[in-house]
């Protein structure tokens, strides 16, 4: 069952020249502001396990800090290797001045 959580106010997106971690239902999931759009992707790089949260963004892409693969923030698409497949991404809403994430809760389950 999909049910939208809290992960956090507008202000603590603001600013940001990475993602920002959270957590959701079970998952680890890393949060991106680009221009005043959110989106939310799997935290964990498929390819080593790398903070895809703590990458650099650049437009709509971020950039592994481990091994330099690159995902597209608003699919999760992978777009360079090393990595070979892409991430899940997650609906975002923003309510009020709540963002919220999307998430499955029967299968939530942490990265490492």
């Amino acid at each position: 069952m999909a049910q939208f959580m809290k992960v956090g106010s507008r202000a603590e997106f603001e600013d940001l020249e990475a993602g920002k971690l959270v957590e959701a239902g079970g998952h680890r999931v890393a949060v991106f502001n680009v221009g005043g759009s959110y989106y939310a992707i799997e935290s964990a790089c498929p390819h080593r396990g790398g903070p895809l949260a703590e990458g650099m963004v650049a437009g709509e892409e971020v950039i592994c800090p481990w091994r330099g693969s690159r995902f597209n923030v608003k699919t999760g698409s992978v777009l360079t290797p090393p990595a070979q497949q892409g991430v899940k991404s997650f609906p975002v809403r923003v309510t009020g001045d709540d963002v919220e994430v999307e998430v499955d809760l029967q299968s939530g389950v942490s990265s490492p």
